[in-house]
């Protein structure tokens, strides 16, 4: 792979003062003048990098528990369709077994020995009672399939609850985790929309460091393979779309949602959540990174982006930031997946 800049050292959004200065004060120099006061903005900053942090981790919580419910739903709602078409089995049985009852109450319930004695066709009657004997049989096997069914259909019932229980439990989750995102992005916005216009601007420019060209030069290394390459352009098509957590496009991404949507378009299913696409492939030391590899970031693997060559990665990096290229060690990278 292309070369790449040394890891930095910290881990999250929140990658220090010293650091967003450095950034900070080379994007100045370039303009000619460097904020006298851009000091006691730092602490704001980097309080903003930390609450995207949070908020991220607290994101793929969600799609975690989002993806969950999702599944339980459908289990829920297979569940329940099973039930109906058991209890319509249960039903048709229990119909046929009541008719022939009625049939054999309406014929008397003659023993059978005097019912041959006193036939006026007793080969007739012998022919009958074969086909009776038959029509037993048949009842008796109707009757074991029907407490068969009965019994399934309680089971059946008993794991619809379970899993209803499961399901109303993970929608709480859902909405547990969905209020910690919206107020950590709210404190955010908030903290940023007290700074200066300058320092927001600023802001924009250092966070997860300097973000160099619109469309770098990625340079000429080759894919891992045929789908990476269809994941690569799909993930291209996406760039300038915006961060919209939970999202998984095809008009607005979170960080691991633009990768499970790039990915389906080559016709891979990768997991829902970041820490779930880690270990979607073999895992591979990042010097060996290849164009469509999956860069997963921080020690908790709450960010992930796409290595597309020449130390660069795309990603949807957080609100208000659309889906761009990055230097691929913006962040501490934890491990890298080959898909």
């Amino acid at each position: 792979m292309g070369s790449h800049r040394r890891l930095a050292p910290t881990s999250g959004f929140n990658r220090g003062a010293g650091t967003a200065l450095c950034v900070l004060s080379a994007a100045a120099s370039a303009l000619g003048a460097v904020p006298a006061d851009a000091a006691p903005y730092d602490h704001t900053r980097a309080e903003v990098d930390r609450l995207y942090a949070e908020a991220e981790k607290a994101t793929e919580a969600y799609n975690k528990a989002d993806e969950t419910a999702g599944r339980l739903q459908k289990q829920v709602h297979d569940a329940q369709d099973l039930i109906a078409r058991q209890q319509e089995r249960i039903n048709s049985v229990r119909e046929s077994l009541g008719s022939l009852a009625v049939a054999q109450y309406r014929s008397g319930g003659i023993d059978p020995t005097l019912a041959l004695l006193f036939s006026d066709n007793p080969s007739d009657y012998l022919d009958k009672a074969s086909a009776l004997d038959r029509i037993n049989a048949h009842q008796a096997g109707e009757l074991r399939d029907l407490q068969s069914s009965m019994r399934d259909v309680a089971q059946e019932r008993a794991e619809a609850v379970g899993k209803l229980a499961e399901l109303e439990k993970s929608r709480k989750a859902v909405a547990a985790h969905k209020r910690i995102v919206e107020k950590k992005l709210a404190e955010a916005r908030r903290l940023l929309n007290s700074l200066p216009y300058g320092e927001r601007a600023a802001y924009g420019r250092a966070s997860r460091g300097d973000r160099g060209e619109l469309f770098p030069d990625l340079g000429s290394a080759m894919p891992a393979s045929a789908r990476a390459a269809a994941a690569m352009a799909a993930a291209r098509s996406a760039l300038g779309m915006p961060y919209v957590w939970g999202a998984t496009g095809p008009y607005g991404f979170d960080c691991s949602g633009l990768m499970q949507w790039s990915y389906a378009q080559a016709g891979v299913q990768l997991p829902r959540t970041s820490q779930e696409q880690a270990y979607a492939g073999r895992q591979i030391p990042l010097s060996e990174a290849r164009p469509g590899d999956l860069v997963i970031y921080r020690s908790d693997a709450s960010h992930v982006g796409m290595y597309m060559g020449n130390g660069q990665v795309i990603h949807a990096p957080y609100p208000g930031a659309p889906v761009r290229y990055d230097p691929v060690d913006m962040l501490p990278v934890s491990s890298v997946t080959r898909v």
